[in-house]
């Protein structure tokens, strides 16, 4: 199964995405800018074999749902998330308004 929903921090626009896969859930929320994502994102391949394309992600491990992303902390950003002022540690949630 697979949700797409609009989802607004405080008035922010953004869009969240579950996919529900075996043994695990895939979880994303993102606006035109950047993403934050659970822990099957890769950081490392964005930042190695992708870096020419300066994406702004993070990722947050042990999550099971949108709210959970949202409040936990990034333990992992790309490089290129530095100029929004992302780094490891920092919430889901502040993360994106960031970006907004």
């Amino acid at each position: 199964m697979m949700t797409v929903e609009p989802l607004f921090l405080e008035g922010k626009p953004f869009t969240a995405v579950t996919v529900v896969l075996p043994k695990t859930t895939l979880l994303v929320v993102s606006n035109d800018v950047g993403y934050i994502m659970c822990g099957a994102l890769d950081v490392d391949l964005l930042n190695e074999k992708l870096a020419d394309r300066n994406i702004i992600s993070g990722r947050a491990v042990g999550v099971k749902t949108i709210e959970q992303l949202l409040a936990a902390p990034l333990e992992k950003v790309t490089e290129a998330s530095a100029a929004y002022g992302w780094k490891p540690g920092i919430k889901g949630k502040d993360a994106l308004l960031l970006l907004a």
